[in-house]
């Protein structure tokens, strides 16, 4: 590409085709170097820049990227708007986050939200006893809250209890009647008085993804007559002061803010009747539900939303105050339980593409006397191709291209020949493509046709490992180049993975009004890496990943952004070695080591091999089992 055609496509032009200031919750940019950039503390930093620092380091393709400032800068959002919307509506209490550690549960990352999150006393909501441990573990602030929700036996109940003895708010949330007499038991038999919260089911239906949680066919939470027995409980056992908590999760991504405000009245009217039944209740959960807008639409469709930060919690202050004015009861603590939000941003999957598969024609024929007359007849039809009849067209393309096909299988028409009429039919559908995107009313059989001309991109990554919504719920993420974008991408894509499933795709994107099912994307160039990155994956997707194919764990990195426009590596983590991976599945590499190379052995003994070429194709061998599972280019 030369300089003039490289100076007709702008950076704003890049910016507004991929959506940077759309989804990217002013975190991601384009520099005029037509690189991408991270953007926290005042200062940008080109993610090309970060991934030549990984090269060097030899952290190779696929990475994923954590950038501790823009988890930081989520958790100080959140708190702030919340402590404003408090500020200005007047309203009689505080707020207090607590991060589900269900949501991405790497060490990492839980340490650095307990580490940032101390100075708001932003706690963890745990739904198992490995996550219990990990707070416990974690967590310095006393004070801080952790929200115990799932099913909870003796021994989970007895570790919340030893939370509330080292200082922390550690509240048992009722999910099930069948709890309530061990929590009971177990307190008394420590001695420690225990804070009790309840889940309700609420019967809005929420949209989006997950509106499941809600609703009277929800999982978990207590019906209205099973809330009444707990209350009737604890009245006799004389523990109903113990009830300090209400506790409902509307859904983990609700897309429009009249859902969250409906809900939000429903729970407050549950709340002013247990306040009546003399319950002592201090705090109010309103669970998860703030939503990402992977899209960038600012919509209510289930993957965007419709409200800002802002928004959110002002609404959820103002229908508090509202409904509890009315009731005349005092404000309770605002309690909610934002994981996606707070974590999706600050995670990128980062890969190289390997190779490209092109349906485009590579070498038409020259027209010459003895040529076959199946080339013939495909020439025909170039003739005839006009709008008014381009089904015809179509339509004869395919046929004769399907009978070269039988005629070679048949042995009448030799390899040199159907290669010719392939790439005619190739080129004859490129250009009814090119008629078609010109007409008004375009014949049902040609609608999908420019798709199915889409070039693949073979992407170095695993997508059941890394982005395993994707192929689970058809989840979006923002996907981009993180260079060359000062140049105009001339191809459309899908992208696969190297896992060799055909599952393995990616054929739905972020348009800017619509998903489209092509990426537009920069040719490759001999000799050059080109890099995409998958935006906005912080959230579930490293817990969810599994070992399709054995890809393992990519290699990750958390990088810190100075307020001078530098970066520092403040972690890395080199991925799963192929060792590892068949450790996951019940090998042992020892064993496989020392049979490998009794089978050497008895390759030389039968004289199929040297001694020395033993030796090679064992260090071979034994290197591979301490290799990286994703591809590696050699230097």
């Amino acid at each position: 590409m030369n300089a003039i055609e490289q100076a007709e496509w702008t950076i704003e032009q890049s910016n507004e085709l991929y959506g940077f200031e759309r989804w990217g919750n002013d975190y991601f940019s384009v520099s005029k170097n037509g690189n991408v950039t991270a953007r926290t503390l005042n200062a940008e930093v080109e993610l090309m820049d970060i991934v030549n620092g990984m090269l060097e380091r030899d952290l190779q393709m696929p990475v994923l990227l954590r950038i501790e400032n823009i988890l930081d800068a989520q958790i100080h959002r959140l708190n702030t708007a919340f402590r404003a919307a408090i500020e200005n509506l007047g309203y009689k209490n505080e707020y207090r986050g607590v991060y589900p550690i269900k949501v991405n549960q790497q060490a990492q990352v839980v340490e650095e939200i307990a580490t940032f999150g101390k100075r708001f006393k932003h706690g963890f909501e745990v739904g198992s006893k490995p996550e219990i441990i990990i707070a416990l573990s974690t967590l310095e602030e006393p004070g801080s809250m952790i929200i115990c929700n799932g099913y909870k036996d003796q021994e989970f109940i007895e570790l919340g209890l030893s939370a509330i003895k080292l200082g922390f708010i550690c509240v048992f949330v009722v999910e099930t009647p069948t709890e309530i007499p061990i929590i009971l038991e177990r307190s008394r038999a420590m001695n420690i008085e225990p804070i009790i919260g309840v889940r309700i089911k609420t019967t809005v239906n929420v949209s989006g993804h997950w509106n499941s949680t809600s609703g009277d066919r929800s999982v978990f939470g207590l019906t209205a007559t099973q809330l009444v027995d707990l209350v009737d409980l604890l009245k006799a056992e004389g523990m109903l002061h113990c009830l300090q908590l209400l506790h409902c999760h509307l859904g983990s991504q609700i897309p429009n803010i009249q859902d969250i405000r409906s809900g939000i009245t429903e729970v407050c009217r549950f709340y002013a009747d247990l306040v009546k039944e003399g319950a002592n209740l201090k705090y109010i959960d309103l669970g998860g539900g703030l939503a990402v807008d992977y899209t960038g639409w600012g919509s209510n469709y289930a993957q965007s939303r419709n409200y800002s930060l802002s928004e959110y919690c002002e609404d959820i202050v103002d229908t508090l105050k509202t409904n509890f004015d009315d009731y005349g009861i005092p404000h309770p603590v605002i309690v909610t339980e934002s994981g996606r939000a707070t974590i999706a941003y600050s995670s990128i999957l980062i890969f190289n593409v390997l190779d490209t598969t092109i349906f485009e024609p590579t070498r038409l024929p020259e027209p010459h006397e003895d040529e076959d007359p199946l080339l013939t007849r495909m020439r025909d039809v170039y003739g005839n191709l006009s709008e008014s009849r381009v089904q015809e067209c179509y339509n004869d393309a395919h046929f004769y291209r399907n009978e070269a096909r039988e005629l070679f299988k048949r042995g009448q028409l030799d390899l040199r020949t159907r290669s010719a009429v392939e790439n005619m039919f190739l080129d004859l559908l490129h250009k009814i493509a090119d008629i078609t995107e010109n007409m008004q009313r375009v014949p049902s059989d040609l609608e999908g046709l420019k798709l199915s001309l889409a070039d693949i991109y073979y992407g170095n990554f695993s997508l059941f490992q890394s982005l395993p919504d994707t192929w689970a719920i058809d989840q979006l993420f923002p996907i981009a180049p993180i260079h060359r974008l000062n140049e105009e991408p001339k191809r459309s894509a899908v992208l696969a993975d190297i896992t060799c499933d055909c599952d393995g795709k990616i054929d739905r994107f972020v348009g800017t009004e619509d998903v489209v099912k092509v990426l537009p994307l920069h040719e490759l160039r001999e000799g050059e890496e080109y890099y995409l990155g998958v935006f906005l994956v912080g959230a579930y997707q490293e817990t969810l990943g599994d070992l399709h194919n054995l890809f393992g764990d990519t290699n990750v990195v958390s990088v810190r952004i100075n307020r001078d426009g530098t970066f520092d590596f403040v972690k890395e983590m080199h991925g799963d070695t192929i060792s590892d991976v068949l450790s996951y599945v019940e090998f042992h590499p020892k064993e496989m080591q020392l049979r490998h190379r009794n089978t050497a052995e008895r390759a030389v003994r039968e004289g199929r091999i040297t001694a020395r070429e033993r030796q090679q194709i064992i260090k071979l061998f034994n290197e591979s089992l301490n290799g990286y599972t994703y591809y590696e280019k050699e230097d």
